[in-house]
């Protein structure tokens, strides 16, 4: 465990102060923090080398995982706050110097609504078995919105949840489930051990916190072939990129094997982006790709490209695209045109979708909902008159670390 020392107790107790949603710590630079999206420096003060390292072996505190980081050059945990919430810790080298990033997560674990993610995910959340995949870049809100997930079952639903994470984030209740959380490397030596172990522990929902290897997108295809429900975050740009992610985990000879596995295992898959709005608030764009009839045969198939156009074409209001959820938020007078022509795959369907007048489909009210932050939390509606609280930079310019 790390210790708290009253340097970093001030700059996490700041982080939450301000809801934001990382902190970095670099040599030659001074400390930065991100907010709404933003990094600005805390103060003109440049950390040096000697004093950066003091700082984080004076937290890291325990000498034998000091060396463990000093050999590695990597060093993961989480440090929970009483009151205040928990703190991802990821500790490196760069040119020959430790460095380390600080993510906020907050005690509280926001519900889908007043997240203004689409109601389809209050439906996935509560499916008896499948895979279900949240995808996104790094800080588009994969974690909240699974977390939130979690929740909501947990909430409204009798059973076990397991989650096997690394590391663990957001700190879930028992409710009408029981929620038990895995952390890699302190409750589990890996993830292998723990998804291996899994079936013993009787779960009717798995959290995989991130699929990064073929082991591990095997084991969540068998947990949802064998009627459970699994939900897992992997990196991938849209649902396209997702299953062409999921596809290269394996081998050519085994292909068709996996892509009956996954026509059938496979729920649905939740891409999202946090796009820029007015004054400096995000705003989620959320693609849904549902597994239906058409869909799953393209799968088995081994068309994707089939399963990218039925997505584009399709007319069921819970599946729409990137530049449909993005035309939607233009057409609220969320974000500008500009802005979803940037955050589009394809700029000229959007445009054609914008010019050829409203969606039609059912349109999210975004402007009489509250926007997102990186950390997906409620803000202030920023369609109202805007006072100075709203101003996404911050000045730090008197605060002062010792």
């Amino acid at each position: 465990m790390a210790q708290l020392t009253p340097t970093f107790e001030k700059i996490f107790r700041l982080m939450a102060a301000k809801r934001a949603s990382d902190v970095y710590l670099s040599a030659g630079a001074p400390v930065t923090i991100r907010i709404e999206g933003n990094a600005q420096p805390l103060n003109a003060q440049t950390l040096t080398a000697p004093q950066l390292t003091e700082w984080l072996q004076a937290f890291v505190a325990d000498e034998a995982r000091w060396a463990q980081f000093v050999r590695e050059r990597e060093l993961n945990f989480s440090l929970p706050l009483p009151g205040i919430g928990n703190f991802r810790c990821n500790l490196f080298w760069q040119r020959g110097t430790p460095a380390a990033v600080f993510r906020y997560i907050p005690l509280e674990i926001p519900a889908l609504e007043a997240l203004h993610l689409p109601p389809i995910l209050r439906d996935l959340a509560l499916a008896q078995r499948g895979l279900v995949l949240v995808v996104g870049a790094t800080g588009s809100g994969k974690s909240t919105t699974l977390a939130s997930m979690v929740d909501t079952r947990a909430a409204q639903r009798s059973g076990h949840i397991l989650t096997v994470e690394d590391p663990i984030e957001f700190l879930f209740q028992h409710k009408k489930s029981i929620v038990n959380q895995r952390d890699v490397g302190t409750d589990t030596h890996s993830w292998a051990e723990s998804l291996k172990n899994a079936m013993r522990q009787a779960p009717d929902c798995i959290l995989i916190g991130e699929i990064r290897t073929r082991e591990t997108m095997e084991a969540a295809l068998q947990y949802a072939l064998t009627g459970h429900l699994v939900l897992a975050s992997l990196h991938a740009n849209t649902s396209y990129h997702a299953l062409n992610r999921i596809v290269n985990f394996f081998p050519l000879e085994s292909r068709a094997l996996l892509y009956g596995d996954l026509a059938v295992a496979l729920r649905a898959i939740v891409a999202q982006r946090l796009v820029p709005g007015l004054r400096g608030r995000r705003y989620p764009a959320v693609e849904i790709l549902l597994n239906t009839a058409l869909i799953a045969e393209a799968i088995e198939k081994g068309n994707l490209f089939a399963v990218r156009e039925a997505l584009e074409r399709s007319l069921t209001a819970e599946m729409k695209s990137f530049e449909e959820a993005l035309a939607q938020l233009v057409e609220s007078g969320a974000i500008t045109r500009e802005v979803a022509m940037q955050y589009a795959d394809s700029p000229s369907n959007l445009a054609w979708r914008l010019d050829n007048g409203p969606s039609n489909r059912v349109k999210d009210e975004v402007s009489e909902q509250e926007p997102v932050t990186g950390s997906q939390r409620s803000a202030p509606n920023p369609l109202r008159t805007p006072t100075a609280s709203d101003e996404t930079s911050v000045d730090f310019s008197h605060f002062r670390i010792e």
